[in-house]
């Protein structure tokens, strides 16, 4: 071998040698770079699953404070829509009650054709107020309730067997629908 093979496979050792301790030193670097990403990455991993977590739990909340909010609103509209027919209902009580008293004004006159006109509107109007679920309050004889009677007057009863405490007379009839009082009836009650 010539001293400049002799030389050239030195310096081709050398690069070698060279070569293999930076392949070596990048192998290490590697590995101790991908023992840091590791950690790096499991840490990043878990604060995306606590985030996560709390999205979902943020947006469990929002979902169940809208049903809420849903199912109230629909509540108050039903509630809204009672209470307006239930005020359109008291509106024309006042009518009704003039139907009634006209018709027991001229009982009299019951074949007159307008008296008979009268009695057709009164029943149409009071088979309308039966389709809202209006019930007349107007028994004599019970015991005074305060939640469904005004009492007006107390007078001595006409009989010595009825108590103290009870209705003896109607004034004005009382309507209500189911348990709700619209207007309460106006009575006389005993002393």
């Amino acid at each position: 071998m010539s001293t400049e093979e002799k030389d050239q496979e030195i310096i081709d050792n050398e690069l070698n040698q060279h070569e293999t301790d930076e392949t070596l030193s990048e192998v290490n670097q590697e590995e101790e770079y991908d023992f840091v990403d590791y950690q790096k990455v499991a840490q990043e991993n878990e604060a995306l699953k606590n985030e996560l977590q709390q999205k979902e739990d943020l947006l469990l909340r929002r979902a169940a404070e809208f049903d809420n909010y849903r199912k109230r609103t629909q509540k108050e509209r039903i509630q809204l829509f009672e209470d307006s027919k239930l005020k359109a209902l008291e509106a024309f009580l006042p009518i009704f009650d003039d139907l009634e008293r006209t018709l027991d004004s001229v009982k009299d006159d019951e074949e007159s054709p307008f008296i008979k006109g009268v009695e057709l509107i009164r029943s149409k109007f009071q088979n309308i107020l039966d389709q809202h679920g209006l019930e007349r309050i107007d028994e004599t004889g019970v015991p005074f309730d305060v939640n469904i009677h005004d009492a007006l007057i107390r007078q001595p009863a006409p009989d010595e067997s009825l108590e103290s405490d009870m209705v003896i007379q109607i004034l004005e009839s009382g309507y209500k629908v189911g348990e709700k009082v619209i207007r309460h009836a106006k009575v006389i009650v005993s002393e």
